[in-house]
């Protein structure tokens, strides 16, 4: 029986092999747009899927192949996918599980663009969703139809940090043989294993921690299913086109060797930072899942490794309070996205989930005062003393 190395060798040595590519340690960049074939007996078995062998980078790509072989592995599962954003990650994989008249059950927070995606799902397709509290069985069981094909979840959910018992899910999901999706940008699968779970398939931003540097944008999808994971190779990304770049996969190739080693310092940065959080007078609630008072603290304790480098929160006062403290931080930066080296700080409300209507932003929990915060591998001395500046700037 072969030996199963720990994630943290995983993340440097699975799915690519030196001795296959001239003993190069780092995996080569095949920065080709198509394959030379030795002869057109074989280029007629590569199409025909009689033969092994590239053909084309948007039908797949040496480098390209080598990330998605490593992330099955890290994600437990059977097959992975690479796109060329979290988006089109996201939406290969619906498409792929959905047809005309299916219902798709959604946690009741859910990044904007996904959002927009489920809207235009709906208008164009008639593809219904219903965004719910999967707080229980019973809210759970009550929303599921005859016609719903996926539970889609976001744990935690950007950006209020409420978790989702994917336990329970798993147990519902499979007495209706419904396909459960988790978005595990948040934790990457250093913190969280969705598929070990019993998901049938894990989406990425892997422009967040996966890269982790700020300097690519990507997406990955994983799944149990091989035969399924093919399937969507061979036709919503073959056809759609949403392909990863084979620069973009060699630089996620880079990022993933320090992933447990950057998360880590994510972690205690973010521990840190919100234990002092909590007291400041001008913040009214903290939203991180290794608070002790967090409402689902031991779900978070049960469901991931660590509590993540994500903290949400509320300053006492109005919109303008918390545009105050945007405008005043100084070492960490105003802008969007999350789990890169920098320390980032956003305001949710009219940026990442500007697109969802205002009803559907309170029933999520995304106040005009909610500040999301991506905690970096700076000092966290000097992350607090930024953002501590910034609050009494109020």
């Amino acid at each position: 029986m072969e030996k199963k190395n720990r994630f943290e060798t995983d993340v440097i040595h699975a799915g690519y092999e030196p001795s296959d590519h001239m003993g190069s340690l780092v995996p080569p960049l095949f920065q080709t747009s198509t394959f030379t074939f030795p002869s057109a007996l074989e280029g007629e078995r590569r199409f025909a899927g009689e033969s092994e062998g590239n053909i084309y980078s948007r039908l797949g790509n040496p480098t390209v192949t080598a990330l998605e072989r490593r992330m099955a592995v890290l994600e437990d599962g059977e097959g992975a996918l690479a796109f060329a954003s979290g988006m089109a990650a996201v939406s290969a994989t619906l498409l792929h599980l959905t047809n005309t008249g299916d219902h798709i059950v959604c946690s009741d927070g859910i990044y904007g663009c996904t959002f927009g995606l489920l809207q235009l799902m709906e208008k164009k397709y008639h593809i219904d969703h219903d965004l719910i509290s999967m707080d229980t069985e019973e809210s759970l069981r009550t929303a599921l139809r005859e016609n719903t094909k996926i539970i889609y979840v976001e744990t935690p959910i950007n950006p209020t940090m409420k978790l989702v018992d994917l336990e329970m899910i798993v147990r519902v999901a499979k007495e209706r043989n419904i396909r459960v999706v988790v978005d595990n940008t948040f934790c990457s699968p250093y913190l969280q294993r969705p598929l070990a779970i019993g998901c049938d398939f894990v989406v990425h931003s892997a422009t967040k921690y996966i890269g982790g540097h700020g300097d690519v944008v990507a997406g990955l999808v994983a799944g149990k299913d091989k035969e399924a994971v093919d399937e969507m190779r061979s036709t919503v990304r073959k056809d759609i086109g949403g392909i990863m770049s084979p620069f973009d996969a060699w630089l996620l190739m880079r990022g993933l060797k320090t992933l447990p080693i950057r998360l880590d310092r994510h972690c205690d940065n973010a521990e840190k930072i919100a234990e002092r959080l909590k007291k400041h007078p001008k913040v009214g609630k903290m939203f991180y899942p290794g608070d002790p008072d967090f409402p689902q603290y031991e779900l978070a304790s049960r469901q991931m490794k660590r509590p993540g480098g994500m903290i949400s929160f509320e300053v006492k006062g109005s919109k303008e309070a918390a545009q105050k403290l945007l405008d005043s931080v100084k070492l960490i930066r105003l802008a969007v996205s999350l789990g890169d080296t920098e320390t980032l700080i956003q305001h949710p409300a009219s940026m990442t989930h500007a697109v969802v209507p205002e009803e559907d932003r309170k029933k999520m929990g995304i106040s005009d005062t909610l500040i999301r915060m991506s905690v970096g591998l700076e000092s966290w001395e000097d992350i607090w003393e930024d953002l501590e500046q910034a609050l009494n700037s109020i």
